[in-house]
């Protein structure tokens, strides 16, 4: 259901967003990285792709050479500006929330990570997001916690210690990663 989900996310325009705390946060920007370039395939550009980069001389001809087909994504996690304002001014546990407030659209996801299931800041993006009209899809650990019974999608894993978990969402979001790419990169 989750690549199923993600790949009509991008087949209808849409933008997959990532965040988590501590372990998960940097699991939330391997996500995007995978997404946003080659993981598993090369990703092609088109070929009207190539000749729009290749107007701009010998380094649009370089961009038009070296870069590859990308999927909208965005790290929540990344963003000191708005995380450290939202922190100051108003509450943390609304730093991803509200990031999502202003730039997620329904059809767009949310993928929300969190070992215990219970991380606040993620529930609450994952409300927001709810309210934007967009799909959440939670990766935790045994049980799901609050984010199980509160998000669209679940993956858990069949573990509650905490590097366990983070081992097991690796190679659950490489896959999910590699079928995405494979669905929409396919030639």
């Amino acid at each position: 259901a989750a690549v199923e989900a993600i790949v009509n996310c991008y087949k209808n325009g849409g933008t997959v967003f990532c965040c988590g705390n501590g372990g998960s946060s940097a699991d939330s920007a391997h996500i995007v990285g995978e997404l946003l370039k080659g993981f598993l395939a090369r990703r092609p550009l088109s070929d009207s792709e190539k000749e729009a980069f290749s107007r701009h001389g010998e380094l649009g001809k370089l961009m038009a050479e070296k870069m590859q087909g990308s999927l909208a994504a965005v790290d929540l996690t990344t963003q000191q500006s708005i995380l450290s304002a939202v922190a100051n001014d108003n509450d943390p546990v609304t730093m991803y929330a509200q990031q999502l407030w202003g730039l997620g659209k329904k059809g767009d996801i949310l993928i929300g990570l969190s070992t215990s299931g219970n991380a606040k800041n993620v529930l609450c993006a994952g409300i927001a997001a709810a309210e934007k009209g967009m799909t959440t899809f939670a990766m935790t650990g045994e049980g799901g916690g609050l984010m199980g019974q509160h998000f669209d999608l679940l993956i858990n894993a069949p573990s509650s210690w905490t590097p366990e978990v983070q081992e097991y969402h690796i190679a659950i979001y490489h896959l999910i990663c590699a079928l995405v790419e494979a669905a929409l990169f396919s030639q």
